[in-house]
């Protein structure tokens, strides 16, 4: 029998959807105002979860305030109150769209959590838009 867990999260992040390789026509006719080179900023919303057998000794799958801390060590530490595209060093040479941003938190939490269990994390830019990841 297999149980998920989830934790919700947030982080407040600027970015700038640009290419270094591409005119700044060309980056305002695909990303648009999202291209503003003076960056813009979303109120992040995230949910991890994580599914796997229970534990029969704890009757937990996974005690959430391990989860809790691996959330806040490897994304609002690092993603919150910063500027994605100059402060984090994934996003040096990555496009940070939402798409991007997922699979980056999807792989920091990945290598923290058990191999047995599975992984999903979906990521809201904004209320309506939001991408999910589960590693495939």
């Amino acid at each position: 029998m297999k149980v998920t867990i989830s934790r919700k999260a947030h982080f407040n992040a600027a970015h700038r959807l640009y290419r270094k390789d591409w005119s700044f026509e060309k980056n305002d006719l695909i990303f648009g105002k999202c291209n503003n080179p003076n960056f813009h900023g979303h109120n992040y919303e995230l949910i991890v979860s994580v599914t796997g057998a229970i534990d029969l000794e704890t009757g937990y799958v996974m005690d959430v305030k391990f989860l809790t801390d691996i959330i806040k060590e490897e994304v609002e530490n690092e993603f919150d109150h910063k500027n994605l595209n100059l402060d984090v060093p994934e996003f040096e040479n990555l496009n940070p769209t939402a798409e991007n941003i997922v699979v980056v938190i999807w792989n920091k939490i990945r290598k923290r959590i058990k191999p047995e269990f599975d992984l999903e994390v979906v990521l809201y830019e904004t209320p309506r838009n939001f991408v999910t990841y589960k590693g495939d």
